[in-house]
């Protein structure tokens, strides 16, 4: 959705832009393209860093590459010398970068067969566990909650019940095709398609789940969002693509300024009693965010964009100005 991106964020001469997912660097080419501006680049994936130092290097002085997770900004924009609100543009492209899909041996396709590692700092953090590690340890239960909320897997109950059986009477799971045949075992007469009709696997759900509690998803993502508040300039712009309903709800409720703790609501909206609240100020609470939508509804890409890249089917854009 390169086009989209731009035409929302709409890149000016000698501003400063935040690539805050820098993956394969598209995104950030077709920014510095659009503009004579300076872009920081920042990605928790030490392969993307590389590639982030050498697009530094065909746009001398205009690239600052950053390594590490949204969590970590805060610190690496100060060793920079960058205060809040002081950026005039965000980015966010949330998920898996088709260069860790493409990769087997990092774990992340169904497709490939790999070590069951799905980290997305490659190993950056000795203490980060694996994919792998978690079906070794986990409990029913516990992964039985992993794939029900992070992988909305209907046989949820019943691929946990079956690694767990697997673990004790046969071997733990170790590559990704041991675990697609676990998943497959649990529906055998299951016939799954993608949005575009186009025959999925059973296990791209649990793959989904295992991948975002590993690299703590979520989290990192609702932080980013807070982040964007305080280093956007005031009317600075977001534009944030999502690929599933998780990521996408926790967007939509930033920008609605549904937010409990700095921390998107979990239900669709703040109750408020008019019966029992007559103080305009804590109305004025309730309605209040720091976000003007762009986009009235998210935006998807085109035909023809499916056509040539279907991993892109699922993508789902929304653009919002910082107002307050």
């Amino acid at each position: 959705m390169l086009n989209e991106v731009i035409k929302h964020m709409k890149p000016s001469d000698n501003e400063l832009y935040i690539d805050m997912t820098f993956g394969a660097g598209g995104h950030s080419r077709k920014i510095l393209d659009s503009a004579d501006c300076k872009l920081i680049t920042l990605d928790r994936d030490p392969v993307a860093y590389e590639k982030a130092k050498e697009l530094s290097k065909e746009y001398p002085n205009r690239v600052t590459p950053l390594l590490g997770r949204f969590s970590e900004l805060p610190s690496l924009l100060k060793n920079i010398g960058i205060k809040q609100s002081s950026i005039d543009g965000i980015l966010f492209d949330f998920g898996c970068s088709s260069m860790q899909l493409d990769n087997g041996e990092r774990g992340f396709a169904v497709s490939k067969n790999g070590y069951l590692d799905m980290r997305m700092d490659a190993g950056r953090d000795p203490n980060q566990i694996t994919a792998r590690e978690v079906l070794a340890t986990a409990n029913e239960h516990e992964l039985y909650k992993i794939f029900k909320i992070y992988g909305e897997e209907k046989k949820a109950a019943k691929v946990a019940q079956t690694i767990i059986q697997a673990r004790y009477m046969i071997k733990n799971i170790d590559t990704t095709h041991e675990l697609v045949d676990v998943v497959d075992s649990c529906c055998p007469d299951e016939f799954r398609l993608d949005k575009l009709q186009r025959p999925q696997s059973n296990a791209t759900k649990i793959f989904q789940a295992l991948r975002i509690f590993v690299n703590n998803e979520l989290n990192e993502l609702n932080y980013g969002m807070v982040l964007s508040k305080y280093y956007l300039k005031l009317n600075g712009r977001l534009v944030t693509i999502c690929f599933h309903s998780l990521e996408d709800t926790i967007v939509k409720r930033h920008i609605a300024g549904n937010i409990v703790n700095e921390t998107a609501n979990p239900v669709p909206l703040r109750y408020l009693s008019p019966m029992l609240v007559q103080d305009q100020e804590t109305i004025n609470q309730f309605l209040d965010s720091p976000w003007k939508a762009i986009t009235k509804h998210v935006e998807v890409p085109s035909d023809k964009e499916v056509e040539t890249n279907p991993r892109s089917r699922s993508a789902r854009l929304r653009a919002a100005i910082k107002i307050k």
